[in-house]
C-alpha cells in the first residue's frame, strides 16, 4: 500500500449493500472511494491500456472552471500526446507507481508524489515503463491569459516543496503550494493541504473559488454547506463557488488532500 490512496476498481458482489456515502446537492458533491468501480471508467483518446474515472467536469449551474480525472495506465500503456486542446493547462499528481513524462522533448521520471504543471499549448505525453499500473490525478482547466504574463511548465514533487503553516495554527494546518499565490501568470492552484490530528479550519470558508478535493491520506469530518460529512482517503469532494466549508481532523494520523482552486482573474461580465 502506497502513501497516497489510488482506486483498485473491481465490482462489489451481488450481496453487497447498495447504500453508500455518495451525495449530490446544488452546492457540493461527494464521490466516495467505494463507487470507483470498473463500470464507471472511461477510455481516453490517444491513450493505450488506460482507464479513467472522470470525477469532475464543467456543469451549468454548478462548477464550471475545471475537469478532474483519476487515470490508471497499465504496463506498457500511455499516450505520446496526452492533451489535444491547445488552450488547456493541466496538473498531474502521481499517487501510485512510476511513469515517464515527456515534456517538450525532455524526459522526466515521476514516482509517487510527483507533480507536473503543464502549461497550455505545451507538448507532453506519458508512458508506463514499469511492470505494474501507475495512477495519477489529472486536473485540466482552460487557461485564461493575462497580458504581460505567461505560465510556464515545471516538474517537482510533494517531497521537494516545504509546506507552509497557516497563521496562528502552530503547524496543525499546513499548505504545500507548488506555485506562488501572488504570481498572476497562474489562474489556478493545485496544492496539498495537511491537517495534524485535532487541526481545524476554524470558520466556514465562503468564497468565489471552486474546489476539487481528493483525499490522499487519513480521514476527517468536513463541513459542506450545512452538512458535516465524514470523508477518508480515496474520497472526492467537489464544491461550487461560495459553498461554505470547514474541516475537523480527528486523527489518528494526518489528513491530506489535493486541492484545486481557480484564482487571480477578474470576473468576466460581458
Amino acid at each position: 500500500m502506497g502513501k497516497y490512496y489510488s482506486p483498485a476498481g473491481g465490482l462489489p458482489p451481488q450481496t453487497h449493500l447498495t447504500t453508500e456515502r455518495a451525495i449530490v446537492t446544488e452546492a457540493y458533491t461527494v464521490i466516495p472511494k467505494g463507487v470507483m468501480t470498473d463500470i464507471v471508467t472511461s477510455n481516453l483518446p490517444g491513450f493505450t491500456n488506460t482507464r479513467a474515472w472522470i470525477i469532475a467536469r464543467p456543469i451549468s449551474g454548478f462548477a464550471t472552471t475545471f475537469s478532474q480525472l483519476i487515470v490508471e495506465i497499465g504496463a506498457g500503456g500511455g499516450a505520446p500526446r496526452a492533451e489535444f486542446e491547445p488552450g488547456v493547462e493541466g496538473v498531474i499528481f502521481v499517487t501510485k507507481g512510476k511513469v515517464n513524462l515527456t515534456l517538450e522533448g525532455e524526459l522526466h521520471a515521476l514516482e509517487e508524489g510527483g507533480y507536473a504543471y503543464l502549461a497550455a499549448g505545451s507538448s507532453w505525453g506519458l508512458e508506463n515503463v514499469s511492470d505494474g499500473p501507475v495512477t495519477f490525478q489529472w486536473i485540466r482547466k482552460a487557461y485564461e491569459r493575462l497580458e504581460g504574463y505567461e505560465a510556464k511548465s515545471f516538474v517537482t514533487s510533494d517531497s521537494e516543496v516545504e509546506p507552509t503553516a497557516m497563521p496562528d495554527t502552530n503547524g496543525a494546518w499546513k499548505t504545500t503550494r507548488f506555485t506562488d499565490s501572488s504570481d498572476l501568470a497562474h489562474d489556478m492552484q493545485v496544492n496539498i493541504v495537511t491537517f495534524q490530528p485535532g487541526g481545524v479550519i476554524p470558520f466556514p470558508e465562503t468564497h468565489v473559488m471552486e474546489h476539487g478535493l481528493y483525499v490522499l491520506e487519513g480521514k476527517a469530518m468536513y463541513l459542506l454547506n450545512n452538512d458535516w460529512v465524514e470523508v477518508e482517503a480515496g474520497d472526492f469532494m467537489w464544491l461550487r463557488a461560495f459553498c461554505p466549508q470547514a474541516c475537523y481532523a480527528g486523527g489518528p494520523g494526518e489528513f491530506r488532500y489535493l486541492l484545486y482552486k481557480d484564482m487571480n482573474r477578474q470576473i468576466k461580465l460581458t
